[in-house]
This record gives C-alpha cells, structure tokens and sequence, in this order.
C-alpha cells in the first residue's frame, strides 16, 4: 500500500492499495470526524459491483448512508442530474458537517465533486476511484464539473477531497475497452515526464505493474497541482491532446470514449509537431507504436476543420489563444500559445 500526499490548499492523501473498499468507514472515521451522514453517489454499473460493501463499510462505522445512482456514462454529468443530487441531499437533511461519498469513475467523480463544493457552499467528500482513469487522472486535483449543451466540463469548480481512495481490485470488474481507456492517461504520464515509466509500458503492455504505475501517475500528479492548483500554468501539461480530444468526443455526441479521443488526440499532435519540427519523426512513431499496442485508436474520423469549429467553444481558450502541449522528446513536452489563425494553420495546414 502507498499514501502520497497532495500537498494542495486543502492538503489530503490518496491511499493506493488492495481491499480498501472494505475500510471505507475506518478511513471516513479518522479523516471525516464530524460526519454523521454520508451521502453515496455512484452510477448503477458500479453500484451492482460495490454500492452495498461500501455502504456496509460506512454504517459499520457508525453513519447513516443515504445512496443516490445515476446511469452510467457521460450523458449522467448534466445539470438536471446535478440538480436533482442538490434536492436530494436537501431532502435528507444532510448538513455542512456530512460528507459526499463518490463511488465510480470520472463521471461521478466530477458530478459528485461539483455537488459538495456548492451544495450549502460546500460540505466534504471523498473520491472513491473505480476505474483506471479516474485513479491516475480525475480523481487527484480537486477538478469538479457538468457538461453543458455547448461542451464539456463548462460548470464546475476546484474543490480538494479530503481523502482520495484507489482500491486497485476494483480494477479487476473492469470491461478491457473501458481499461484500456485509463492507458491512454497513463501514457500521457510517461510522454510528459518520466521515460522510465513509459518503457516499463512499452514492455509489459497491460500487463503493467499496477501499483507501481497509478502510485508514479499519482505522484506526478500531486507534483503539478501543488505548484498550480487552479491550472494556469504546468497544469496545463495535463491537457496534452485533450484539446483535440475535447473537439472529438463533442463532435462524436459523446459516443466516443475519453481515453480513445485522447489516444487519438495525442498521436495527432505528436505528427503535427513531428511535421513542424518541433520532435522528430522518431518520436512521434512511438507514440503512435505505443497507443497502438496498447489496442487504442490513432487517426481521427472527423477533418481538422470540423475539430477547429469546434475547439473555439473549448474552456482552455484564453482570449484569441489556445494552448497546446507538444512533445520534443519522450519525457520532455513544451507548451505553445497559438492565434486561431495559427491553431488553423497547425490543424489544417493553413488559413482560409
């Protein structure tokens, strides 16, 4: 087992190990002591597998839990399910001295997250990880949020958990295409700062060993948002091919998965910047080569114009300028402002 520390504003620990589910109460006991209601807020395909154990575990410990379980997938992240979480909780009476339970992957994560931090301008919660994705990326940073009909994650708030929960038996439920979208993040991990990690990846393939690859992706993690929390700047590393990731899953109506848009998002820029100079021919391969081994996608279906169109309405736009995170060499990634008109050339191949 390993605790990393997040050294944020509101400092926590993310605990990685086995059987953690079953604890849950313990850790709620000594890190909640206030609580006497937990609200559970999960999604019904993680709630078949672990809603009651860790109900259990929570009222073992002497709180009342009250449950709420929203549809998986990201159509649940909306207002009318965030709405309709701030009634319930409302009508159970939970107070500023409860807390809120996130059991499931990003999606609940962020809709649960957002909730805590507004409802009576906040109260604490937990995140509960299950999913490969959520455990290595999501769930550390304190980054809560709804879609709205114009994108994704558009609503939202930095709020810190009190204490992160990465059971990686939960892991084991996992369907292979929902896993391998987590890899996707975890080579993004090994791309930005650590060769080492990313050759443990390129050998092992899924294979990987587990502990040592969430805790690394944690600590890399825990390194950025501590030096900038409300990402406005090596924050913004995080956000290597998610950009054009974004664009696809909108374009897509969210039927394409966020590990598959970013794999896709990735590779991408990887032949962009290979094609401008940026990194060498070389290194974009392996990017690509890596992501292909790992069975996820490569090549967009979508044009660069239909992305562009769409990366105007992107959160990460500041002004007349969005940034990318390019790669000059494996562990090394630098990040460049563009114009529109630059984005469109660097997308495209040049302005109308």
């Amino acid at each position: 087992m390993n605790i990393i520390d997040v050294g944020t504003s509101a400092p926590y620990p993310v605990v990685v190990g086995h059987g953690l589910l079953e604890e849950t109460g313990d850790y709620i006991k000594h890190y909640a002591k206030r609580a006497e209601t937990a609200a559970l807020i999960t999604d019904d395909t993680v709630d078949a597998f672990y809603g009651g154990r860790v109900e259990k575990s929570i009222a073992g410990a002497g709180l009342r839990v009250i449950r709420y379980v929203v549809p998986h997938g990201e159509g649940s992240k909306n207002a009318e399910n965030y709405i309709s979480i701030m009634n319930f909780l409302a009508k159970e009476q939970v107070t500023r001295s409860d807390l809120i339970v996130a059991l499931g992957g990003g999606v609940v994560g962020d809709l649960a997250g957002f909730a805590a931090a507004t409802y009576l301008r906040r109260i604490d919660y937990i995140q509960i990880p299950t999913t490969l994705l959520a455990q290595v990326d999501s769930s550390v940073g304190g980054k809560t949020a709804i879609d709205l009909e114009a994108g994704k994650n558009l609503a939202g708030a930095f709020y810190q958990p009190k204490l992160v929960l990465c059971d990686l038996d939960t892991l084991d439920t996992l369907p292979e295409e929902i896993f391998r979208d987590g890899c996707a993040e975890v080579i993004k991990y090994g791309i930005l700062w650590d060769e080492d990690l990313f050759e443990h990846l390129k050998a092992r393939r899924t294979d990987f060993d587990r502990e040592y690859t969430v805790s690394r992706c944690i600590e890399m993690k825990r390194d950025v948002v501590t030096v900038d929390e409300f990402d406005n700047g090596k924050r913004q590393f995080l956000n290597f091919g998610h950009t054009l990731a974004h664009a696809a899953e909108a374009l897509s109506n969210y039927s394409i998965s966020h590990g598959q848009a970013v794999a896709m998002g990735m590779a991408t820029i990887a032949e962009k910047a290979a094609a401008d100079g940026t990194c060498s021919a070389s290194c974009a391969a392996e990017i690509a080569g890596i992501l292909d081994r790992f069975g996820l996608p490569v090549k967009f279906t979508y044009t660069p114009d239909e992305m562009y169109e769409v990366m105007l309405s992107d959160k990460k736009r500041k002004g007349g300028k969005i940034s990318l995170i390019l790669p000059e060499e494996i562990g090394y990634c630098v990040i460049r402002k563009y114009t529109l008109e630059e984005m469109k050339e660097f997308l495209c191949g040049g302005p109308d």
